[in-house]
């Protein structure tokens, strides 16, 4: 019998874990998973002979490399700071790592030692990251492989609400880690190339400057630039393409009023609000907003950002309830980031039978015996309820799939390594397809950059 070792089992670990236990019984599987808690763990095990739950502090150095060095493989799905530690656990007791989360520094560092053990320690394998390198990578592949000529790669993907479950105005509920979606496009500009342009959009111009994007079979979106697009130049070996954009999927719509949030400060993570467990939703609004002795706060800020009080805008506000005087945000030592996280959970959280949705979508724009070409590959995924999302099922399938495939030494090339070679992204991409993870893949007319596209 294989032990398999699953560390944390938060909201993306359902799919993940149901995954592996219809295969314990054809694969002779032994699933232990370890968290902190183990209440979400035995329900998603629902007592399968196969699976178990452990308390576990990822802290605690001697029952976690117990736990490591008695696993034949190790899931790591706790938050990315901590995967380094499990990683060199791995490494001393020789076993292999799976993760859905960005390579760090940290974790390349590792990348000489896993190869001298034959250790495959794979990243980047759930969604986004993940699903995304493979699908745009076995485009890619294909594409260069008849000599063509690439001009163009862009690649869009978010999680959203699904339409039958999309009750407010915002057209967008939380499918994944609350704090990421409030501190989304932080950290520096996004940087990417369009035309052999370089462009750069500081973080107070992120979400007003958006390109629109029709999905086949799913509708009419926006997209806001990722961070740094740039890099995956040299990840994909497309080092002189002349356009390369990566971006985030939301609703029309959606940007324009997040871009209040913005403009206000109010998600800045960098100091903490005194005396923030008292304040009312009123009062956090009114700290960002000049005094007035006669002034309402409605009226202040309606002023600041000139919003008409018919405009759109203003009834996204108002169905918040931000201006509520009597509820409190009631989190201590609070940043502004996390006392809006704490209101906007109050209205986006998935409800028990709600759905959600993700969207990918990739262009690929090349020349090949003097014509320009264009491919349009599509991705709509949607959740079966709170628990069984979309986004648990796009980043967890990925994840248990190469876990097996590097289990059976299906994939076995060592390293610190993403899932863009062939070895791993053909199986799992075709294997995905039984769980209705597929691409609309058609040609279109070549269209380049269109500059007419983006707003702002």
């Amino acid at each position: 019998m294989k032990n398999i070792l699953i560390i944390g089992a938060g909201k993306s670990s359902s799919s993940l874990i149901k995954y592996l236990l219809d295969k314990s019984d054809e694969e002779n599987l032994q699933i232990l998973i370890a968290d902190i808690s183990t209440n979400n763990a035995e329900k998603l095990i629902n007592n399968h002979p196969n699976g178990r739950a452990i308390i576990l502090d990822v802290f605690d150095k001697n029952q976690r490399e117990n736990l490591i060095e008695n696993s034949d493989i190790v899931i790591s799905m706790l938050p990315a700071r901590f995967h380094t530690e499990v990683a060199k656990d791995c490494i001393t007791f020789g076993k292999h790592m799976v993760t859905a989360s960005y390579i760090s520094e940290e974790m390349k560092a590792l990348d000489q030692a896993a190869k001298e053990k034959g250790l495959v320690l794979m990243n980047e394998i759930g969604l986004d990251p993940g699903l995304d390198h493979m699908s745009a990578m076995k485009i890619l592949d294909r594409v260069k492989e008849k000599g063509a000529k690439m001009l163009l790669f862009e690649s869009f993907c978010g999680g959203l609400v699904a339409p039958e479950s999309d009750t407010n105005l915002w057209n967008y509920k939380f499918t994944w880690n609350p704090r990421n979606v409030v501190l989304a496009g932080q950290g520096g500009a996004a940087m990417f190339i369009q035309e052999n342009t370089y462009k750069y959009i500081p973080y107070q111009k992120l979400f007003r400057r958006t390109e629109f994007l029709n999905i086949s079979g799913a509708g009419k979106f926006e997209a806001y630039a990722n961070r740094d697009s740039l890099k995956y130049r040299s990840i994909y070996s497309l080092e002189n393409i002349p356009t390369m954009y990566r971006g985030t999927i939301r609703k029309v719509g959606f940007s324009r009023a997040w871009n209040i949030f913005v403009q206000l400060g109010m998600t800045d993570d960098s100091y903490t609000i005194e005396d923030s467990e008292n304040m009312s939703y009123r009062g956090f609004v009114n700290l960002f907003l000049a005094y007035s002795p006669s002034d309402s706060v409605e009226l202040k800020l309606r002023s600041y950002l000139k919003i008409d009080q018919d405009d759109i805008m203003w009834d996204k506000l108002l169905e918040l309830d931000i201006f509520n005087p009597n509820k409190k945000i009631g989190l201590k030592n609070a940043t502004p980031a996390q006392m809006l996280q704490k209101i906007l959970e109050d209205h986006w959280t998935l409800q028990e039978d709600d759905k959600d949705m993700i969207v990918m979508q990739h262009l690929f724009g090349y020349e090949i015996d003097g014509e320009k070409k264009q491919i349009e590959s599509s991705l709509t995924v949607i959740g079966e309820n709170q628990t069984y999302t979309a986004m648990a099922k796009t980043v967890g399938l990925p994840v248990g799939i190469a876990t097996l495939k590097i289990l059976k030494g299906e994939i076995k090339t060592p390293g610190v390594q993403i899932p863009i070679s062939k070895e791993v992204y053909e199986p799992i991409l075709k294997e995905l397809e039984n769980y209705g993870i597929t691409f609309d893949e058609k040609e279109v007319p070549y269209l380049g950059y269109n500059p007419n596209n983006v707003m702002g």
